[in-house]
This record gives C-alpha cells, structure tokens and sequence, in this order.
C-alpha cells in the first residue's frame, strides 16, 4: 500500500507515540526515525494472513486462536498493560440493532441508533430545522441557498443558514451529552427523542441571536435523573459508501478511535483505544452519567452513516457519511442539507465549507469562509472560532436512472464506478 499523498506522512510526522512502539516504528519509520517519503510501498504480509484466515474460517479466525492469543499477550504485556482475556474475545458478539429512522420534508432518513449518537442527532438536527420551516416558510434552508464568497474563496452559506443549523446542533448535541449511550445499558428512548412535538418545543428556543450554549431539554419516556457527559469532544474515523447493481446500498463508517488507535499493532492490524470514547467520570452531583464505563457496554460515538429515501416510493436516494468523530454529525447534516435543501450534486455538497455547532462556540472552516460570514455570525451572538474541519464525507445519490458520487477532497477518497 503505498502512501497516496502526503496526509498519512504528516499525521505519522504528528505522532510522538509511534517511534515508543516498535512495531509502528518499523512499520512507518526509517531507520533514522523519520517518516517514510511519500509514495513508498508499505507491505504487510501479517495482515494479508490474518485477512486470509478470516475469509477462509470466519469471524472465528479472529475471535478465537492463534489471532486472540496473539491480542491478548500483546495487551497484557504492554507497559501500560490491559487486563484483555480469551474469554472476552471469545465472548464478544457483534449486534444488529434497529435502525433510527424520521422524516424530514418529503423523505425518510435512516441512521445509526445508540450506543452511536449520530444518527439520532442528525433526526433532531433535522427535524428542529423542518418545524422552524412550518412555524415561519422565510426559516426554510431552501430559500437560502449557499452563495459566492466574498472572499473568493468558493460558495459559502448564509449567515442566517449557519446560525439556524448551529442552533439546531447546539440543541441536538445538549441532548446528546445528557442521554445518549448503549441503549443495553441505559433506557434510551429514541422515539422520545426524535418526536415532532418534543422537537417543536426544541426548535421554539431558536431566535434571532445565538443562545450560546443549550441546555439538554426534557423529552418524553427519558430518565432525567442523569448528569451531563462533561468528557473532551475527539476526532479520528474513516468512511466508506457503496451501492451495487442489486439494489444493495451501505454507508459504514468504522473507527480506531484515534488516528493510531491505542499505538498496538498485532498481527498486522492496529488495536483501538475505543475505551476513550465512554465517560471516565462516572457520576456528578449525586447523578449518574449514561455514557459511564460499565462492564460489557459499548461505549457512545458520533457515528452517522446515513440512507435516504423517498417516502412516498421508498425508493433509496442517497447514502451519506463522514469520519472526523465528534464533528461526524455537523459533516452529514451539512451534506444532507447540502443535497437535499440546496439541490447541490454529490461534490459540491461535500465541497462547502463545514461549519455547526457541537453546543462549545460555532466553529466554521478556516480559509473556506469570509470574514464577512464570520462577523455576521458575531453579531447574531455566535462565539465563531475557525477551525480546521477535516471531513473525510462520502456520498452516493440516485441521479435519474443511475448514481452520481462525490468523495471529500479534505482527505484520500474517490468517487468510482461500473
């Protein structure tokens, strides 16, 4: 696998902790210590031998043998060491869960549902902005459609559409920090949640200014006894989006938590520390957190993968998803709104700058909006801080008889098809 640009040299450039793991070292260092040169072919035969195990006897291949054993000894012998066992390799299952699904204007939108937040904060997102629409038609993302930037730079959004969906955000991501987490563990109504009255009563908090930052509301059928999910916001997942000629459709997205996981590499494959993404202050106040560390539970993402279809045919019209960890869910509400209110193609609905709210400040795209964008922004009461916003978004959108595709320029990606 050779490095296709210079994103993969410069996160390793980044990374202190990969020279302190020889395996990682080894496998992106020179000698001397310093990044491999773009372009260089990587090889990994101990990943092609695992992969082929997998494909030869299954997910079992994995979980039990030569592989676990391999996972196990590496964790506990490490100088921070785990306490990871065969039986909890050996234990652990995989889980289908009901997808979250709501409308919004004239389609359906189908996410994923806890222990990820993202496609339940995409629902609430989406669904605030659809009854402001009912309540007042000039609050419609469709009538306000991105225009050229003042600084040249490229098209850009509204101030007053980024101000409606950052508070939109703001609201979805209060919610999300207060109850959103393994749905096995901790009653999680997500019904509740997405419901046109609980989120017309949501979206009645949005004014004219920004309301800084939103508290968690109180919906229907949700355990209020909880206390908020104070734990630092990350960003580090990959993306992918294909349909096939079957009528097939997927958007996965798929993480190591940080851009090299835990820094342990067995048998050709890095091990995550997903274990970041739960809460490690399990209570405040007296009050438990929904996304604290328990035995056996999955611990709460952003994850958004998202499918959209025509409500009155069923009929699939898109698939959407981004990486980038917290901010996943700003990247597909940005692309949905994108394709859906704007009428964008794939590419230019993935081209426009980012930009939302994660209820901490508003954060828009640095170098890809004006600052015409940013002091209208100010002046409606935003905390605007520019940032770099590194989507990876993927999307696939029926175009009359076949699929028109877009992959984000921000990382390594390519639109292809047959």
């Amino acid at each position: 696998m050779p490095f296709s640009s210079s994103a993969s040299a410069t996160q390793i450039a980044a990374d202190k902790f990969i020279s302190q793991s020889p395996d990682l070292a080894k496998y992106f260092l020179t000698a001397e210590g310093e990044p491999l040169p773009v372009g260089t072919l990587l090889k990994n035969p101990e990943l092609a031998e695992t992969l082929d195990a997998i494909a030869t006897h299954g997910a079992s291949a994995f979980y039990r043998g030569a592989v676990a054993q391999a996972m196990v000894e590496k964790v506990n012998a490490h100088n921070n060491p785990g306490t990871l066992s065969l039986n909890d390799l050996s234990g652990y299952q995989a889980k289908e869960r009901d997808p979250a699904c709501g409308t919004y204007k004239q389609w359906k939108v189908c996410g994923m549902p806890p222990p990820s937040s993202g496609g339940v904060a995409v629902l609430q997102t989406l669904g605030i902005l659809e009854d402001l629409q009912r309540k007042s038609p000039d609050m419609d993302l469709a009538t306000m459609p991105p225009k050229a930037s003042d600084s040249g730079a490229g098209m850009e959004p509204s101030a007053r559409a980024v101000h409606l969906v950052a508070e939109a955000e703001r609201l979805a991501y209060a919610d999300r920090a207060l109850y959103l987490a393994d749905s096995d563990h901790v009653p999680v109504n997500v019904w509740g949640l997405t419901n046109k009255s609980y989120l017309a009563e949501r979206s009645a908090l949005i004014g004219d200014k920004s309301m800084g930052v939103a508290e968690a509301g109180v919906p229907p059928g949700m355990n209020t006894v909880l206390a908020p999910d104070r734990s630092p916001l990350r960003i580090s997942t990959s993306q992918i989006a294909a349909v096939d000629d079957q009528g097939g459709a997927i958007s996965m997205t798929t993480s190591v938590e940080a851009a090299f996981g835990s820094h342990v590499m067995v048998k050709g494959f890095i091990l995550n520390n997903q274990l970041t993404d739960f809460s490690f202050v399990p209570s405040e106040n007296g009050k438990v957190v929904a996304n604290r560390v328990e035995p056996g539970k999955r611990p709460r993402s952003s994850m958004a993968p998202t499918l959209v279809f025509d409500r009155e045919t069923g009929e699939l019209m898109a698939t959407v998803g981004s990486p980038g960890g917290s901010q996943i869910i700003e990247y597909v509400n940005k692309a949905v709104i994108g394709l859906l209110d704007w009428k964008h193609n794939p590419q230019e609905a993935i081209n426009l700058p980012n930009f939302g709210s994660r209820n901490v400040g508003t954060e828009v795209e640095d170098g890809l909006v004006s600052t015409s964008l940013i002091q209208q922004l100010k002046d409606r009461g935003h905390e605007v801080t520019p940032i770099e916003m590194t989507s990876g978004t993927q999307v696939i959108v029926r175009d009359g008889t076949g699929w028109a595709a877009g992959a984000d320029p921000r990382r390594e990606g390519t639109a292809l098809g047959d």
